[in-house]
């Protein structure tokens, strides 16, 4: 979002977050494809070439042989359209699910914010890890840790559906910022003084120097919310025996429910499950033999879960095994789902704000609509031909999870309901650009037509009513200048009247209107109030 104090600028956001140097503790991350080469490992080319060249060019760039341009907007031409920045400070976080149990400290694996050119999204990735806890305490982790907010409040002032405390911590053990998810008050009176939700503490912490619009705080940069509050989350769940896990277990983490009771039972009505494993479930390494047995993977768009065997050496390996596909193709797979997603709905909103700050009554904000419409328009034909794809790779698993995501997330429907929206918006401007040229034509044959009777009224067979071919030359410049002005005024003069001049002609050339009604038109011409 705009700065209300900040000057116009056309740099990209990731370009003033460049800028800001040591005031931001975020820094450009060199990925392994454009920094050291021996960076560059073999899982790292199992997911570049696990997706289609199109999506290898947005996802990687053109390389460092076609890198000859300047910096000025999108970055070299050889560069990645994304932007990547990672912060390095914050090295754990700890986590109590309820009041009363025990904290687990998870370690911060990557602390990223993904960036888009030509696109205002910009994307939090935070990977954490944890070894050696129960089924239970990571089903709550998935359902209790992503919320920017609380949904609402126990009686006791607990906070609905959210950690009960989260503790960022630094590489010292320091607490560096923490949840204030039980502030009931501060987060009631932000909603009624903004009608926006306040973002928690702690990840309000983790998005500086950024902060959200409603913020108090200053800042350059300002972002908005615009998918849901609970963040879309992937985990990976290495387990002992995973064969162990009942249909409840699985649907829980599917679904992301939370931990179930003792009871084995499942979360929701018999018949609402009844297509679970058809539609929630990619079984095709749900076996007990092949390249990743007793592997299964989870996905309902706003979650991607896999489910392996610990003991298994391929799905622990992080080269060429599932956690590598994880971390890698997944990961990815995800993020440019959820990236589309962000995007339309980025759009949409755009859509919104244009349409809150337009005044029909004020010329300079019709001309601003205007030109946000076209902006619009402009960019979401570029965010379609760069980074709208149906399919982004052939292999048949990444192909599968990228269909399951697009499918719960509804990628298509929302692209055309978007698409619609701005095409109906940009057909109405051309319509009233036809409509205002229309408008001008008229004045401007009403003006040629009542020209035409002086012009043809003097130049009649080239007669000169005033012989004064061999005057002084003052009184043929007085006469020059009588004429010119005479002539300008009556040119105002039937401008100013066009409007009643053509309803006029108009009333002149309707056969079943009669002379009196002719001449009534033409007294409306300097009746007062009689447009």
């Amino acid at each position: 979002m705009p700065s209300p104090d900040a000057k116009p600028t056309h740099h990209g956001p990731w370009q003033v977050l460049r800028d800001m140097g040591d005031a931001s503790p975020w820094r450009e991350e060199v990925d392994e494809y454009t920094g050291d080469s021996s960076r560059f490992h073999e899982r790292h080319y199992n997911e570049f070439v696990s997706f289609l060249p199109y999506v290898q060019r947005f996802l990687y760039g053109e390389g460092r042989s076609r890198n000859k341009g300047d910096d000025s907007a999108s970055g070299n031409d050889g560069d990645s359209p994304m932007r990547i920045f990672r912060r390095h400070d914050i090295k754990a976080v700890r986590v109590v699910s309820q009041p009363g149990d025990a904290p687990i400290t998870l370690d911060v694996v990557h602390c990223d914010l993904y960036f888009f050119f030509d696109i205002d999204v910009v994307l939090l990735n935070l990977e954490v890890g944890v070894n050696n806890i129960s089924l239970a305490e990571a089903q709550d982790i998935l359902y209790r840790f992503g919320r920017a907010y609380p949904s609402g409040w126990e009686p006791d002032g607990s906070a609905l559906h959210c950690m009960a405390s989260v503790e960022w911590l630094g590489a010292d053990g320091r607490v560096l910022a923490s949840s204030d998810a039980q502030q009931r008050e501060s987060f009631l009176s932000h909603v009624a003084q903004h009608r926006a939700p306040r973002i928690s503490s702690h990840w309000a912490y983790l998005m500086q120097p950024l902060v959200s619009d409603h913020s108090e705080d200053p800042g350059t940069l300002r972002y908005r919310q615009i998918e849901y509050y609970r963040m879309p989350v992937m985990a990976y769940l290495s387990m002992d025996d995973p064969r162990r896990l009942t249909r409840d277990d699985f649907v829980r983490l599917a679904l992301v429910t939370g931990a179930g009771t003792t009871d084995a039972h499942l979360p929701y009505a018999d018949h609402h499950l009844a297509d679970f494993e058809h539609k929630y479930c990619y079984d095709r390494f749900w076996v007990d033999a092949g390249a990743a047995p007793n592997t299964r993977y989870l996905c309902n768009g706003h979650a991607l879960v896999v489910v392996g065997d610990a003991h298994s050496e391929f799905f622990c390996c992080r080269d060429r095994g599932v956690l590598a596909q994880f971390r890698h193709q997944h990961f990815l797979l995800f993020l440019i789902a959820h990236f589309q997603k962000a995007s339309l709905l980025m759009f949409s909103d755009q859509l919104v704000e244009a349409l809150k700050r337009l005044d029909i009554r004020s010329t300079p904000s019709v001309k601003q609509f205007k030109r946000a419409i076209r902006s619009s328009f402009e960019r979401f034909l570029r965010f379609t031909h760069r980074y709208w794809f149906h399919e982004i790779s052939e292999q048949a698993q990444v192909r599968a999870l990228s269909h399951m995501c697009a499918a719960h997330l509804g990628l298509d429907p929302l692209y055309d309901e978007v698409k619609a929206r701005i095409a109906d918006m940009n057909t109405y401007l051309d319509a009233d650009s036809l409509r205002r040229q229309a408008s001008t034509v008229v004045r401007l044959t009403v003006v040629t037509l009542f020209g035409l009777i002086g012009t043809v009224t003097t130049g009649f067979l080239g007669m000169n009513l005033l012989a004064e071919a061999d005057a002084p030359l003052w009184r043929k410049a007085l006469w020059f200048g009588v004429v010119f002005v005479a002539t300008t005024w009556l040119t105002i003069y039937t401008m100013v009247k066009s409007q009643r001049l053509s309803d006029f002609i108009d009333a002149l050339s309707n056969d079943r209107l009669g002379f009196r009604g002719k001449l009534a038109a033409l007294a409306r011409v300097w009746r007062p109030g009689s447009d």
